[in-house]
């Protein structure tokens, strides 16, 4: 895969419908959008943790890259009752498995959808997030994919202030197992001072509040700009 120039990132709240349906595809096709990242909150991943902050909460998180905002936001509100979108600065802090398509990648893909506290200045908050709270992410957990996207602005009316969208994927047993999820080998103390670490980092970048955590399934098609999609 080649690199993408825009990147759009739509929380879809409240009740949701496929996400896989062709004619939605060749809706988003002609918006112009080449690639399509379809992160759902869907059976496979029921049993898993997750932390409403919005209400209704977020059901689903889609990921395209080019194609036109406004377009892309009406075909994606025929399918939810609440879509809002940004466009976002991917950074791959580590790159996931990925194949395009359309199947399900086995795995937990965690979307944590993260705002500033007032009390942090900007290049504060993203300077404690990337350069000292990332790596204690990573290494306190069985993480195979990270990937933060910090929003540069809203594209949709109304949409609710989000600063950051960074997904994390997990081994799927960690849905239930916590040393799965962990990546602590079974060591009730290694599990403790794992969590205790994470957790001191988390709320230096003030996610340890108003901070929404969708366990998802991760869907990933090439839509291919103006041809059949692969």
């Amino acid at each position: 895969m080649t690199d993408a120039v825009d990147k759009h990132v739509y929380l879809l709240r409240g009740p949701t419908g496929s996400l896989h349906d062709p004619g939605l595809h060749a809706e988003l096709r002609a918006a112009g959008v080449g690639r399509l990242q379809v992160n759902v909150d869907d059976e496979p991943v029921a049993a898993a943790m997750r932390i409403p902050h919005l209400d209704p909460p977020v059901a689903a998180v889609v990921s395209t890259w080019d194609g036109d905002p406004s377009a892309v936001a009406a075909a994606l509100r025929q399918v939810a009752e609440l879509v809002h979108g940004y466009a976002v600065d991917e950074r791959r802090r580590l790159d996931p498995p990925e194949v395009w398509d359309g199947g399900r990648a086995d795995a937990l893909a965690n979307v944590a959808v993260l705002r500033r506290p007032a009390e942090l200045p900007r290049e504060e908050w993203l300077r404690r997030w990337m350069v000292e709270h990332t790596p204690i992410a990573i290494r306190t957990q069985a993480t195979s994919g990270y990937v933060q996207n910090v929003v540069t602005a809203a594209v949709t009316e109304g949409a609710p202030a989000v600063d950051a969208v960074v997904e994390e994927l997990f081994p799927s047993a960690g849905i239930t197992d916590m040393h799965a999820f962990y990546g602590s080998g079974g060591d009730d103390a290694e599990l403790g001072r794992r969590i205790t670490e994470l957790m001191a980092s988390v709320s230096r970048i003030g996610a340890d509040r108003d901070l929404d955590l969708v366990p998802t399934s991760r869907y990933l098609y090439e839509l291919g700009r103006g041809g059949q999609e692969a």
